[in-house]
């Protein structure tokens, strides 16, 4: 019976304990949140406009732009030489600008530097100068021997590697490995400069595809119009038109 009489006393204290506390929790709570969100988030007028969100930056980094076959030291190398062949000038930039480095660096890792498509099996045999490519060597493996001892020649004659002697040391050792002073283990030195100086052209006036001919710039400075589609509206007319280069991207609709 005691117990009994207890009871209802015991409901109304946990009652009232039950709504203070929840009470008393909601203004602690309150206080809390509401002191934090006051500190923290700015209010604004009618007048102040919310200050507009900064611009992202653009990214103008071309990832086309990577090595493929060379190490570094031999991109370097092969840059420097190829600005002493095509170098910049009052018409334009030069190799190194347009990415022609970039280009050989490319040709050697395909199928063109393995030299996938020839038949590289002895018996080898003196071949004519008419007869094209004839060495056991696979181009990328003379691009790679040559672009070595051009280093290894500047450090005999300057004691600097290739790309710290001055322009007029580098077209030198070009000159010497072009005239076949330079001797090169199993192949004439003259037919790495010949492979590397077309080479250099190529990348120089190639498509963009290929990763030279930055910006079509070499084909701007030669007004040529690059990869048009037709030219049926201008071949009947006899003065010159120069037409916006187009290259192979622009021709492309995957919209």
């Amino acid at each position: 019976m005691a117990t009994d009489s207890k009871q209802p006393q015991d409901e109304s204290r946990r009652r009232f304990l039950k709504y203070s506390g929840t009470a008393l929790g909601g203004v602690v709570l309150g206080g809390v949140i509401g002191g934090l969100i006051g500190s923290n988030v700015k209010q604004t007028t009618k007048d102040e406009e919310p200050a507009a969100p900064a611009p992202t930056p653009t990214d103008t980094k071309d990832y086309n732009r990577a090595l493929m076959f060379f190490s570094q030291d031999q991109f370097l190398t092969a840059e420097a030489a190829a600005e002493r062949i095509f170098p910049k000038d009052d018409l334009g930039p030069g190799a190194k600008e347009l990415g022609a480095a970039f280009f050989i660096d490319h040709q050697m890792a395909s199928a063109f530097g393995t030299n996938a498509r020839d038949y590289m099996s002895p018996p080898f045999y003196k071949a004519e100068a008419s007869q094209g490519y004839q060495l056991t060597f696979k181009r990328k493996e003379l691009m790679a021997l040559g672009l070595d001892s051009l280093n290894l020649y500047s450090n005999s004659k300057y004691q600097k590697q290739f790309v710290e002697i001055t322009p007029e040391e580098q077209d030198a050792v070009l000159t010497a490995f072009e005239k076949d002073d330079v001797h090169l283990k199993g192949v004439p030195a003259s037919t790495f400069f010949s492979m590397f100086q077309n080479l250099t052209i190529e990348g120089v006036y190639s498509d963009p595809l290929y990763g030279g001919n930055k910006n079509m710039q070499g084909w701007k400075m030669r007004n040529y119009p690059g990869n048009q589609m037709s030219y049926s509206n201008e071949i009947e007319k006899e003065e010159f038109i120069k037409m916006k280069p187009l290259s192979l991207a622009d021709h492309l609709d995957i919209g």
